[in-house]
């Protein structure tokens, strides 16, 4: 198979632990673009967030927001809004039980509480700028994903809105809120859609529970080294640790680069 474009998750797959690019992952990326084939960034990162990474790996395309935001080249593809009144359920079931929110729009983010632990070790994980207090951004803005700020043992007081919602854990004390099916894969169709591609031109890349979906969709997935155990069933195929070429030797398996 001769696939023509490649996605790529951020942590824990382009960017390591201390959120470094590794070496051999850049010039495994510039390699694949010297080769014809389109790398992508696919991640449930905001858009503001990912720019310096994008501009370093000379990449121009994005998945941003778990499949709710989509470039291509500089022109917007896709937006998948969240619902206010299921927001409104959200926030009221969250400020019940006292845990934090963080709203992600288009342009810029905000928390609900000013000053809440939880949202404060989760995000600084993140090693991004910390969203600033705007308890009322949900109500006047396009929100298209939120972080929900409990611990694994809070997850069942949420039951009552699953119906409305997917919810993804990426820290200990944080998950993804997103429209109930909502996926990276929903932004990578909408981006293969427009360029007349099928799925099975695509390889993906990823490490994370919110990479199953993509892994799954795509003609050939790869699941990092240093994967979530729960990701490695989705993957066609398991690669190294992002620190040990994890990348090249993916694409390498693709049949992307040379060995």
């Amino acid at each position: 198979m001769s696939y023509k474009i490649v996605f790529f998750d951020i942590d824990g797959t382009l960017v390591n632990e201390e959120k470094e690019i590794p070496n051999d992952t850049l010039q495994a990326i510039r390699e694949l673009k010297e080769n014809g084939i389109e790398p992508v960034i696919a991640t449930g990162r905001a858009p503001y967030f990912i720019k310096p990474l994008a501009e370093q790996l000379g990449i121009e395309s994005y998945v941003c927001l778990n499949g709710g935001y989509v470039v291509y080249k500089g022109q917007l593809l896709y937006k998948r809004v969240m619902d206010k009144s299921s927001l409104e359920a959200l926030v009221g079931l969250a400020g019940e039980h006292n845990h934090g929110l963080v709203f992600e729009g288009e342009h810029n983010y905000f928390r609900d509480k000013d000053d809440h632990p939880n949202i404060t070790e989760a995000v600084l994980s993140l090693k991004v700028d910390f969203p600033d207090y705007n308890p009322n951004f949900w109500q006047t803005d396009e929100i298209f994903q939120v972080f929900l700020h409990c611990e694994s043992h809070e997850e069942h007081l949420y039951e009552t809105i699953k119906s409305h919602f997917t919810l993804i854990r990426w820290h200990a004390k944080a998950m993804d809120v997103l429209p109930l099916g909502g996926s990276k894969a929903q932004g990578i169709e909408a981006m293969l859609k427009k360029l007349e591609y099928s799925a099975e031109d695509a390889v993906a890349f990823g490490d994370g529970l919110n990479d199953k979906e993509m892994l799954e969709y795509v003609g050939f997935g790869v699941a990092m080294g240093n994967s979530h155990p729960e990701l490695l069933p989705y993957a066609n195929y398991v690669t190294t640790h992002v620190d040990e070429k994890g990348i090249r030797n993916g694409l390498i398996k693709a049949g992307l680069l040379q060995g």
